[in-house]
């Protein structure tokens, strides 16, 4: 973090400082795991699902921190005491950030894809200038000023990934960090159960839109009718993007080799390259060509962004991340989240690899959460279609999934097509059972039901 006293930190986030020199100065990171903390940083106790964050500010203290962020004093400790040590976190991120005038925002978001295209992002404009992008997911009130705060004078471009789940959280989230340009990937069904709507959600997603920074630039998906008619919600400049023949970032001529990676010739302008990603699924084009139109926006060429396209490597895990064991088994783990478009675009991408290696498909599936009263139909529209792509076995795992066995069961699957457990170890005796040489295994779930350890155990099992 920039340095910033103590002083003026308890003064923007209306604090009182309980054993700190208001001269003292924070310039190391700010964390909210005690364990990351280190001298000159700043600690933020949280309160936790199982643990307080004030019970470890004695070993943050310990560590060297100048102070920690507190909602009540801790004997021995120096602390800034706030009402709200969250809000607090975000109020110091918008000062920081307000100080870094030379600092550009490219803000994302979307019901789906935000992370890997946040890292596609980074890995497009990283060569040209010192970029902050957000760990994993952080993309909600917490991970976001924590990755904002990361920034320093030397910083060029922060990518801030910004998720939802109410209206007015993208206000908030870009209240913190303004943004130069603006991304909106999708409007699909995610957090549906939160939002009660499609037209809600598009409603939400837009607000990123409309906070964009004077001269800034909106960038919108040209294939999806609810994002692309965000235009009218910004007066800056838009750039749009997709396989329409009116998008300014295009891609045509799409393919998908054997191993489920697509290509497509990449059209800017007048401009066309031929470009191979490294990504498995034809969902990482439309990806791809939102951080290529991200990316040129913030001013690289054309020539740059097809180079970095092509050189571009997963780096979050569980999001379509492909193995393949020394028994010949290959497992595809898209365990990290689900909603019903990952989950279609998951499933197609599993269907396109084995149908062209002529290999055996499994899709283990678990629950997607946060549909609302959508969510029996949806799991039952993803059983049907599973049967319609005509996967060789699904093994649906757990009850909340259960509709998927259903809706497969009654779209016409006969004989063992599709297996329900109730639990993970369950589904791990059926697939060590029967799994052999040259099967593809999709593992897809929301978080919450675990199958991220089920597709762990199925590489360790072959190590």
């Amino acid at each position: 973090m920039i340095p910033v006293s103590c002083g003026e930190i308890a003064d923007v986030v209306g604090g009182e400082l309980v054993g700190v020199d208001p001269s003292a100065v924070v310039d190391g990171a700010v964390v909210i795991d005690s364990r990351a903390a280190g001298p000159g940083g700043l600690f933020v106790a949280l309160p936790g699902e199982r643990v307080d964050g004030h019970d470890y500010v004695g070993t943050a203290t310990e560590a060297g921190v100048t102070a920690s962020l507190t909602t009540r004093p801790v004997e021995g400790s120096p602390c800034i005491v706030v009402g709200d040590a969250q809000k607090a976190l975000g109020d110091l991120a918008r000062l920081v950030v307000s100080r870094l005038p030379e600092l550009t925002v490219l803000g994302l978001t979307g019901s789906s894809g935000k992370t890997s295209t946040k890292d596609l992002i980074a890995q497009l404009i990283r060569p040209d200038g010192e970029t902050v992008s957000p760990e994993g997911s952080f993309n909600n009130e917490i991970g976001h000023p924590l990755t904002a705060l990361q920034a320093t004078g030397s910083t060029k471009f922060l990518i801030a990934e910004m998720g939802a789940r109410h209206l007015g959280d993208l206000t908030y989230l870009c209240g913190i960090t303004p943004p130069k340009v603006g991304l909106v990937l999708n409007v699909g069904t995610s957090h549906i159960g939160e939002f009660g709507s499609q037209d809600n959600i598009a409603l939400a997603k837009g607000e990123l839109i409309e906070a964009l920074a004077p001269g800034g630039t909106a960038v919108l998906n040209a294939d999806d009718p609810r994002v692309a008619a965000m235009a009218s919600r910004t007066g800056q400049r838009v750039l749009t993007f997709g396989e329409a023949d009116s998008a300014d970032v295009r891609a045509t001529d799409v393919k998908l080799n054997a191993e489920g990676r697509a290509s497509f010739t990449l059209r800017i302008g007048d401009f066309g390259r031929s470009v191979q990603l490294q990504f498995v699924g034809e969902h990482y084009v439309s990806n791809a060509l939102g951080a290529a139109t991200v990316a040129y926006a913030a001013g690289l060429t054309a020539e740059q962004i097809a180079e970095g396209l092509a050189a571009a490597t997963p780096v979050s895990a569980a999001r379509m991340e492909v193995v393949e064991r020394a028994d010949g088994v290959t497992v595809i783990n898209d365990a990290f989240n689900a909603n019903p478009d990952s989950m279609r675009a998951a499933l197609k991408a599993l269907v396109a690899i084995g149908r062209a290696r002529g290999a055996r498909t499994w899709a283990v599936l678990g629950e997607m959460l946060e549909l609302g009263d959508t969510s029996a139909d949806e799991h039952d529209a993803i059983g049907r279609l599973v049967v319609r792509l005509d996967v060789n076995r699904l093994v649906v795992v757990g009850p909340g999934a259960k509709p998927i066995h259903l809706g497969a069961s009654l779209e016409g699957s006969w004989g063992n097509e599709s297996a329900y457990v109730d639990t993970i170890p369950e589904a791990l005796d059926m697939l060590r059972a029967e799994l052999r040489a040259g099967d593809v295994v999709l593992v897809k779930s929301s978080k919450a039901a675990k199958l991220r350890s089920l597709a762990d155990a199925l590489l360790e099992d072959a190590q």
